[in-house]
Order: structure tokens, then C-alpha cells, then sequence
């Protein structure tokens, strides 16, 4: 007996409309990360005066809605692997939109905060990991690097583009009247592209029973993912460099001043890890063909901790501050295009979406308190015991990643998922 279970797209015929939802899935990404977060930080300051609010708190709102979208990881990884990305993306971005209204619309520093939570969900629900979980389920191993390549690359240039043109709105028409039309611009463009591109791969016969993803071989593989300590070993590399990153990302402009730079070409340096984290992205691409996906990721990680570690001698230096920025920023970016790659490899695609959101709950919440801690740490101990810290974080992330690839025994792709679905079979 046969029965039909959903396989990524053929290279020849579903890859055709595959191709459709990376562009679509690219532009909505752009849109949605310079929206609903890269435009906070040029807001930041006008809403802070007209809420007659403390930069803290207002700042805080930013970081319960990175928590708030940590939290929801998981359940929408469960729902992408049961029922596919086309509800869920577009009742994200319809409900994303409504939330950019509102606000605009806020008036007291406590109405912030719950319209900040809700746009963390809906950011769960629109960004890089529900985008990932569709493609990963349309494309074939081979061709599923380009196809996450291209859209990590076009929306690794939100901030470059939105953080510009959220200024001049800003100027023009105040930070409310900003705020209107991003969520004109998030509505009119992200919305239809997610109702009518979005959609499941088709499907193709498979010999058996075992062979089809229902719920008890999807909640099979992720347990069986959960298990596998080289998952932990994952979980822990990426929480270390996530924390790294999000600690310069905040911290990198105020240490360049400290260092007597002008504050323009601190933020111009700063500006640099944007660029450079869609190299690194290119070069991860490129490499992997020849060398092992972990491999490139540590050595990545460890030009990070040597970036890190001469900044106190070279960064004094507008070529030194410039030279160091380069080198942690080739790393900026990398983890999100490992990481899809990473579990796929591994675990298949069967739980895929189910068992990132279990990866991305305690990264992102690493992302979004390691800033907290880096302030507290800079208080008392200054901007040398700060980059202390993230030279051990990055070196930590590089080890993890070493051992990684060192104790790569696998029986092929994907071999993990395999296993689980087999033991379900045999019940």
C-alpha cells in the first residue's frame, strides 16, 4: 500500500514556484526586520521625550518584545510542521500591521509595552524562522543553501535600508506619522505576499506508512533531537555567540567613543556589521562546497574572539577600530544561515520547524538579556572586563563548533530523524 506525504518541491517542477516564495519571503523579511525592529532604535529618542519616559524603560519595551517572540518559537515551530507557513505568515502580518497603528497611537509609557509584546509575537510568526521552516521544506539539500542564501542576503540589508528612511519620516512627519507609514508600507506589501505566495511543497508518493510526517513521527524526531547531546552542544555555541553579538551590536558605538572617536564614525563603524554580516553569509555559502558547514562556523567564531581580543590595543585607531569591526563582523550574521542548515543536515525536515523553535527559545532570550547584563558589567567593571566577556563568549561558541565538526560520525543526513522514524515503525 502507498500512501502521499509532502516532500520538498522537485528541482524541476515545484522548485519553480520555490523559487516565487524565496523572492516573496526575501522582500517580506526586508520589510519586517527594518519594520518591526531595526526601526525602534532611530525611534527610540522622539518616543522617549513625547512619553516623557526614561531611555531605560522605553528600551525595555524593545527587549519584552525580542522575549516575547523567544517564547513563541516553539509553538509556532508546531504549527508550521503540522499545517505549513500561509495562515500562519499572513495572520501574522495582518495582525503585524494592526500593531504598528496602534503604536503609533500610544500615549503612556504602559501602553507600550503590551503593543511591543504583541509585535514580538507577530514578529515569530513573519520573520527569519517560519521563512526558513518553508523553504527547508521545499528544497532539495542541494539547492536548499542558495535558496536560504538569498533571502538572508537581501534582508541582511534591513537595517542599511530602513533605518535611513525611518529618520527621514521621522523628521518629516514625527515619529507617530513614521510609524503610519511603515505599517502602510509592512501592509500593503508583506500581506498579500504571504496570502497568495506562500503554500505547501506539492505532493509525491511514498512507499509506506513509516515514510509519511504525521504527528507521532514529527513529535518522534524532535524528541529524538532533544536527546541527542550534539544538539545541546548546538544550543550552547549558538547561546554563547548570540550574546556575543547582541552585546556589540548595543555596546560597539559607545566603546568606540570611549576610545575618543568622533560619535559619527562610531556609528559609521558600527554600521560596517550589517555589510559585513551578509559576507560572512557569502563566504559560508561559497566554502561549504569544499569544507565542512561546522568547520567554517568555528573558525568564523574564533576570528571573532582574536577581533575582540585586539580591540583594547588597535581600536584607538580609526584603521584599527575599522580593521577589528571587520573581523568580529564577518560573524555577525552567520549563525542564522548555519543553523537551518545545521539541523537539516541532522535531524531532516520532518520536525524541522518544530525542533528550531526549540533552538531559537533560548538563543533569542540570550540575544535579548545579554545587552541588560553587558550595561550592569559595564557599570562596575568597564569596557575591558565587557570585551573580556564576549572574547570568552566567542571562544566558547568556537569550541562548541569544533567539537562538533570533530565528532562528525554521522550515518548520513538527516540519520537522527531516520532512527526515531524507524523505532516509531517498529511499535
Amino acid at each position: 500500500m502507498t500512501t502521499t506525504t509532502t516532500a520538498p518541491a522537485d528541482p524541476t517542477v515545484g522548485g519553480r514556484h520555490g523559487w516565487r516564495i524565496v523572492a516573496a519571503l526575501a522582500i517580506t523579511s526586508t520589510i519586517g526586520y527594518g519594520t518591526l525592529y531595526y526601526a525602534y532604535s532611530v525611534l527610540l529618542g522622539p518616543m522617549a521625550a513625547s512619553l516623557d519616559a526614561s531611555t531605560t524603560a522605553v528600551t525595555g519595551a524593545l527587549t519584552a518584545s525580542v522575549l516575547a517572540g523567544a517564547l513563541m518559537a516553539i509553538p509556532v515551530g508546531r504549527w508550521l510542521d503540522r499545517h505549513g507557513g500561509r495562515a500562519l505568515m499572513t495572520a501574522g502580518s495582518i495582525t503585524a500591521t494592526a500593531l504598528l497603528i496602534a503604536w503609533s497611537q500610544v500615549h503612556t509609557i504602559g501602553q507600550l509595552y503590551p503593543v511591543m509584546i504583541g509585535i514580538g509575537i507577530t514578529g515569530a510568526m513573519v520573520l527569519y524562522e517560519p521563512a526558513f521552516a518553508v523553504i527547508v521544506s521545499w528544497f532539495t539539500p542541494d539547492r536548499r543553501p542558495t535558496a536560504l542564501l538569498a533571502v538572508t542576503v537581501v534582508a541582511g540589508f534591513a537595517s542599511t535600508i530602513f533605518m535611513p528612511i525611518t529618520g527621514l519620516l521621522v523628521a518629516h512627519f514625527g515619529w507617530r506619522g513614521a510609524l503610519l507609514t511603515l505599517a502602510a508600507v509592512h501592509g500593503t506589501v508583506t500581506v498579500p505576499l504571504h496570502a497568495l505566495t506562500i503554500r505547501k511543497p506539492p505532493r509525491v508518493r511514498a512507499p509506506s506508512p513509516a515514510a509519511r510526517p504525521d504527528h507521532t513521527s514529527r513529535r518522534a524526531a524532535a524528541r529524538a533531537a532533544t536527546r541527542d547531546p550534539r544538539f545541546w552542544i548546538l544550543a550552547a555555541a549558538l547561546i554563547a555567540h548570540g550574546a556575543a553579538t547582541s552585546t556589540i551590536g548595543v555596546h560597539l558605538v559607545g566603546y568606540l567613543i570611549s576610545r575618543g572617536h568622533p560619535a559619527t564614525f562610531a556609528a559609521t563603524a558600527a554600521g560596517l556589521l550589517g555589510v559585513l554580516s551578509v559576507t560572512g553569509r557569502l563566504v559560508l555559502t561559497g566554502a561549504r562546497r569544499r569544507i565542512p558547514v561546522t568547520t567554517i562556523v568555528a573558525t568564523v567564531f574564533a576570528i571573532q574572539a582574536a577581533a575582540v581580543l585586539a580591540m583594547p590595543l588597535t581600536a584607538g585607531s580609526m584603521v584599527g577600530a575599522v580593521v577589528t569591526v571587520t573581523g568580529f563582523g564577518l560573524g555577525f550574521g552567520i549563525a542564522s544561515l548555519a543553523t537551518p542548515a545545521l539541523l537539516a543536515d541532522r535531524y531532516g525536515t520532518t520536525a524541522y520547524a518544530t525542533i528550531a523553535g526549540r533552538l531559537a527559545t533560548p538563543v533569542t532570550t540570550a540575544k535579548a538579556t545579554a545587552p541588560v547584563v553587558a550595561a550592569v558589567v559595564l557599570q562596575h567593571g568597564g569596557y575591558r572586563l565587557l570585551l573580556a566577556g564576549v572574547v570568552l563568549a566567542c571562544f566558547a561558541a568556537a569550541t562548541g563548533m569544533f567539537s562538533m565538526s570533530r565528532s562528525s560520525t554521522d550515518d548520513g543526513p538527516g540519520h537522527v530523524a531516520r532512527r526515531a522514524a524507524s523505532t516509531v515503525a517498529d511499535r
